[in-house]
């Protein structure tokens, strides 16, 4: 069994985590106890991330200098994880004297192999502050918007990239001067030097190690696109030194060391572990096994990495190239699990605002560490982005959690306490309930071996519900005076079976988990770097059928949320949340009043039979565009035997496979428009409703008894009408086409594809675009 290395991605040390942001550790503390329970030799870091323009920019608003910011929020970031029972090797910083050893090390290895490269190039100098500015301390006009909010690095009211140099009106965030344009420079690592090292690596790592779907997308894309020499110092003052001489001034850019960090909090650990007398270990058997005495003779080093999807490319392609340029044969990537984001309600957390659950809420709300644990990874957001949204959190814990899981245990216990005193009857194996539990306990340990914790925790809960099912069709309460025997062997089996869910669901909800195998008066195992392990069960007693022979006292441990707890749970953490969809519905109103077409309906009938191509089209193939976290890339059959490809801003509402399939309806002579880095030639139509709870969604015209290729006419027009070759989309949006009681009509007139009406199924009264 290869030794296993896990990883989470870093936070960053300048504020509160919320619950989206606490998912890649919980993940990496699932995986790896579950890793150290199946008797791999595992070694689980991460840490805050604390050099950098954020941190900066975040002690000069605090009105505190770098380091005492670092050290407040070390201390929040660490009590929130010990609350909810992470359980980290070790959780560093990266501002160790550890990580600028090894940082500086690398970056030394890579200059003496000429992968460094120096370049002069302009950026905003603030004479007030006698400093060159960062991307994050400018501030300024969006010359794409007019945006007077963009910042040095991005609008964010339309999206757009931007360098500090292209605001207008730039101003320097902390005095309000206006800056120079003056000459700097910088050093830059030589990725496509590297490229073809990186591409060999990746086509080799990528399978062995079955990378998630997104990862290996978006590393492809960025090989393919080709490799661009990428800046690795910035000017700040708090960050690592650059060791070369004539940049004294500057620091290394953060997302050049703060990868390193994993590197130089595990060293971290062993010289912690070595001044304390404990035993301690190399640190080089885990990431430079070869260099390493006691790495010889043992299993190598597998490295799975928990990271969001936003920093992918810096864990596939920055950090490997900078491990790939060095001399040295680092531990490289094995597996990675990069999740899609978890949103808030209708929009995003944001701490600013006071939307969203954040760590320090969790521990405020009295709700156990657990349940929230085990919301966060029967939701995990692995293939698409999943809402928060405290309904569901209310019907996925009284469902699930009490009503499947809870159900099953409490009342099996319970029955053992009040009809067999406690004692659990002896009775023979239940041979055919064992088989199916056994296959499903197979298949959760498959899909954890990978890393696929959503999937093996709902395997868990099948198991549950089989059991659950089993329990009610048996009546016990009526087979223990009419079939004792056959009474005995029900609760014999599902205690357990319960036990084997203890030991599965131990690495999902720690806790919980304990305190219900303290029932049986047994313990799960647990073990860490650096302290002595603690006996109990592990993976190896799964299946077992003996052991268990008494149920102590219980206690339900979860209690259900009611709808006026989870109502005042919704109001407190809405923020400002409600007055801001108020406002945006009043613009999104107004702007639709603005764009109401000028034209007669008349004249809107005759310039879509003129003008406006419309044309059914089956989706064929679709991802998401890594770029544009509300993009989809739709690769359609427009019936011209050329592969067309859209986007459309639908991830937010539809699932990939409601989509996949569709005979859908696109405006197929809309200029071609560029969004995210990909080319969309069309639009996709669709109207939007809100479903009984209020939640905005999306349907899509669907016209399936059509061919690919049919043309889209309004009733009564010639189908065979010449078209103009392009339009606007000004020219588009000229004519109202929308959706009147069901049927998608212009001026009155309605659409047609073949011969049969274009209706809608849910917004049976909106606007179609």
């Amino acid at each position: 069994m290869n030794r296993r290395l896990i990883t989470a991605a870093l936070p960053y040390v300048n504020n509160i985590p919320h619950l989206g942001n606490i998912i890649q550790s919980l993940s990496g503390d699932v995986f790896a106890r579950f890793c150290r329970n199946r008797g791999y030799e595992t070694l689980y870091v991460c840490g805050v991330d604390e050099y950098g323009t954020a941190t900066e920019t975040k002690a000069l608003e605090e009105g505190k200098d770098p380091r005492s910011l670092c050290n407040h929020y070390y201390q929040e970031h660490t009590k929130i994880y010990k609350w909810f029972n992470i359980n980290f090797d070790k959780f560093g910083r990266t501002s160790n004297p550890q990580c600028t050893e090894i940082t500086q090390s690398l970056f030394t290895d890579l200059d003496k192999a000429g992968l460094i490269k120096e370049h002069v190039n302009k950026q905003l100098f603030c004479p007030n502050c006698n400093r060159f500015l960062a991307d994050r301390y400018v501030d300024g006009t969006c010359p794409k918007c007019g945006s007077t909010k963009a910042r040095g690095d991005q609008c964010d009211e339309c999206g757009t990239l931007l360098d500090p140099i292209d605001l207008k009106d730039p101003k320097c965030h902390t005095c309000g001067a206006t800056p120079e344009v003056k000459e700097t420079k910088h050093l830059y690592i030589d990725l496509p030097s590297i490229s073809p090292k990186l591409n060999e690596w990746m086509e080799k790592a990528s399978v062995e190690g079955k990378w998630a779907d997104n990862a290996l997308s978006m590393t492809k894309a960025w090989i393919r696109d080709g490799l661009q020499e990428r800046a690795i110092t910035r000017d700040l003052k708090w960050g690592i030194p650059v060791p070369k001489e004539g940049y004294e001034s500057k620091v290394f850019y953060v997302w050049f060391n703060a990868p390193i960090g994993y590197l130089s909090i595990t060293k971290q650990l062993a010289d912690e572990l070595e001044k304390s007398g404990r035993k301690s270990f190399d640190w080089k058997s885990w990431w430079l096994p070869e260099e390493s005495e006691e790495a010889k003779g043992k299993e190598k080093v597998d490295l799975f990495q928990f990271i969001g999807k936003d920093n992918i490319p810096f864990h596939t392609v920055i950090f490997p190239c900078t491990l790939l340029g060095s001399p040295h044969n680092w531990t490289k990537l094995h597996h990675m699990s990069s999740t899609e984001f978890l949103n808030y309600e209708d929009g995003k957390f944001s701490k600013s605002r006071g939307i969203g659950v954040f760590g320090s809420d969790a521990i405020e709300s009295g709700i156990p560490a657990d349940a929230w644990r085990f919301y966060i990874f029967y939701n995990r957001p692995e293939k698409q982005d999943y809402q928060f949204t405290w309904k569901d959190f209310m019907e996925k814990l009284n469902g699930e959690l009490i009503g499947n899981l809870g159900n099953l245990v409490n009342r099996t216990l319970l029955f053992v306490n009040k009809y067999f005193d406690g004692v659990i009857p002896e009775a023979p194996v239940d041979e055919e309930l064992w088989s199916q539990v056994r296959d499903l306990e197979k298949k959760a340990t498959d899909y954890l071996e990978w890393a696929e914790l959503k999937d093996a925790f709902h395997t868990m809960f099948e198991i549950s519900d089989i059991c659950n099912k089993k329990f009610q069709a048996a009546e016990p309460w009526k087979t223990r005076e009419s079939d004792p025997e056959s009474c005995k062997k029900l609760i014999h089996n599902l205690c357990y079976v319960i036990k084997d869910l203890m030991i599965m669901m131990n690495p999902y909800m720690p806790q919980y988990t304990q305190v219900i195998m303290s029932y049986f008066g047994k313990s799960i195992q647990e073990t860490k770097v650096g302290t002595e392990t603690k006996p109990g069960y592990t993976w190896a007693n799964l299946g077992e059928t003996e052991g268990l022979d008494k149920v102590g006292p219980t206690e339900v441990y979860f209690k259900p949320l009611d709808q006026k707890t989870m109502l005042a749970f919704r109001e407190k953490f809405s923020g400002t949340q409600q007055k801001k969809a108020e406002k945006e519905a009043k613009k999104a109103e107004k702007k639709k009043e603005e764009q109401k077409p000028a034209l007669t309906a008349e004249q809107q009938v005759e310039f879509f039979n003129k003008n406006i191509n419309l044309t059914v089209a089956k989706i064929v193939d679709i991802k998401p565009n890594p770029e544009g976290e509300k993009l989809y890339i739709e690769t359609l059959d427009d019936g011209s035997g050329t592969p067309r490809t859209i986007q459309s801003g639908l991830r937010m509402y539809l699932k990939e496979e409601e989509l996949l399939g569709k005979h859908v309806i696109i405006a197929e002579n809309l200029a071609p428009r560029t969004m995210r880095g990909v080319e969309s030639r069309g639009m996709l139509l669709a109207g939007d409703y809100k479903d009984e709870n209020g939640k905005e969604c999306v349907e899509v015209l669907d016209a399936a008894w059509a061919a690919p290729g049919t043309k889209v006419i309004l009733e009564g027009a010639d189908v065979n009408a010449s078209k103009k070759e392009q339009i606007t989309g000004d020219e588009f949006f000229s004519v109202a086409i929308e959706a009147k009681d069901g049927f998608v009509q212009i001026a009155g007139k309605k659409l047609m594809a073949d011969g049969k009406e274009i209706k809608t199924q849910k917004a049976l009264n909106s606007e179609i675009g």
